[in-house]
């Protein structure tokens, strides 16, 4: 069975590139949650992937969320690439 995940209330936040990333991304999953410093970096070959947070606890660290479900994970790489695509178009 599986259930349809809409993400909305994309919110792109550019910074100043480091490392390869460039802007932090908000989102809402399902109109239930709201998801926060969502990382994009660049991707060596071209492209983009994301990261989660996660808190450093002594030496190693742990993941605050992250999507399990490799759908709910490619819906909201989709959403985020999408708008954050849209947003340097704009700007250009």
């Amino acid at each position: 069975m599986s259930v349809e995940t809409t993400i909305n209330e994309v919110t792109i936040i550019p910074i100043k590139p480091k490392n390869g990333l460039v802007a932090l991304a908000t989102c809402v999953l399902d109109n239930k949650i709201f998801l926060g410093s969502i990382g994009i970096y660049t991707r060596l070959k071209g492209g983009y992937r994301l990261t989660y947070p996660n808190k450093k606890m002594g030496e190693s660290s742990i993941n605050l969320y992250h999507p399990i479900s490799k759908d709910v994970g490619d819906a909201i790489e989709k959403a985020i690439i999408e708008e954050y695509e849209r947003l340097i178009s704009d700007s250009v």
